[in-house]
């Protein structure tokens, strides 16, 4: 194959270059034999010739190439890091939130030197941070509130699975709108892409309860969520469990807490339902059901009447429920999983 060539790999000296180059134009053997012999692609052989045909030996001398130095020395993962971990108003902005623009200017103040976009996009893949989208925090949470929950309702959860052998539960509602939400794609710089999207307004009330363990009971509703629909979910999780005691955990909605709903509840020897403390929904992992159901499932769907919807609904929910891995990771995205869970 090589006629007595000696098969080289790795970093390509001068001598390796001007030997394939002779040993090509010599008649001795092919590119393809040389590139083979040498261990490059074809073209890199062709690139050597043709450097050689035009400039002779001093072609294929390789220039000195140090690398592009870093522009800021001094920016390192630890001072980035100080920078992004504290809140962009504390630098003169009016809101917390870090922007790649924010900080260029931020760095440029600090260090006296000018990022590109791209260049700032990554030091901070580099330091480990991904552009995030914030989870929301109430004005109106006390967290001097939740802890106590913590210490007290907690507990008589955590007894109450134990004591009934129960099967805990955490329930929400949502509202599925036939506003579709929309994801990003690739498109030509300056040429934004169209998507069509129905101009009805409206949506379907729906209604849910998973487990840590991968169980998702759904129902759909065409009117607003009230004690009625409230009780009539509960019975249906009872059904669903005809010989198991059920620990059910939601928020404080008006529906959960009335006086009807109440009434129910205090009848159903296998029911136990606990209530989060307000303004608590980073504590219910039935709240992610939703964020993956309009975020993920439902993206840019293409109902155009609330019938449609809650077929399409309907056939997302059923699929979700048929896949327990899903769930899991779905139920342990919430921060509070592990804690109310275990």
């Amino acid at each position: 194959m090589s006629k007595g060539l000696p098969i080289v790999t790795g970093y390509s000296t001068f001598e390796v270059r001007i030997r394939a180059v002779r040993a090509v134009l010599s008649g001795e053997v092919n590119v393809t034999e040389t590139a083979i012999t040498f261990g490059v692609d074809r073209s890199t052989v062709h690139r050597w010739i043709g450097r050689f045909q035009s400039e002779g030996e001093a072609g294929l001398v390789r220039a000195e190439v140090s690398g592009r130095p870093r522009k800021i020395e001094a920016l390192d993962t630890e001072a980035l890091c100080k920078i992004v971990l504290c809140p962009a108003s504390q630098f003169g902005f009016e809101t917390d939130f870090w922007t790649t623009p924010r900080l260029i200017q931020i760095v440029a103040e600090k260090f006296g030197v000018s990022l590109s976009k791209q260049s700032m996009m990554r030091r901070l893949h580099e330091a480990g941070m991904t552009y995030q989208k914030p989870e929301r925090v109430y004005f109106e949470m006390s967290e001097e509130v939740r802890q106590k929950w913590r210490r007290t309702e907690l507990r008589k959860i955590r007894a109450a699975v134990k004591n009934y052998k129960a099967i805990l539960y955490f329930q929400d509602e949502a509202n599925v709108s036939l506003t579709a939400l929309l994801g990003k794609t690739w498109a030509i710089r300056g040429q934004t892409p169209k998507q069509r999207v129905t101009g009805n307004r409206g949506g379907v009330s729906a209604m849910s309860a998973i487990t840590s363990g991968g169980q998702l009971i759904f129902r759909l509703h065409d009117k607003r969520i009230a004690s009625d629909e409230v009780i009539d979910f509960l019975s249906q999780m009872l059904r669903h469990h005809p010989r198991r005691h059920l620990v059910v955990v939601m928020d404080q909605a008006a529906p959960h807490v009335s006086k009807k709903t109440k009434c129910f509840i205090e009848n159903q020897r296998r029911l136990h339902v606990f209530y989060l403390p307000a303004y608590s929904p980073d504590w219910n992992p039935d709240e992610k059901v939703w964020n993956h159901l309009k975020h993920q499932e439902l993206k840019g769907h293409q109902a155009k009447t609330k019938l449609e919807l809650k077929t399409l609904a309907d056939e997302k929910l059923c699929k979700m429920a048929s896949d327990p891995e899903l769930l899991r990771g779905i139920f342990f995205r919430c921060c509070g999983a592990n804690i109310l869970a275990a």
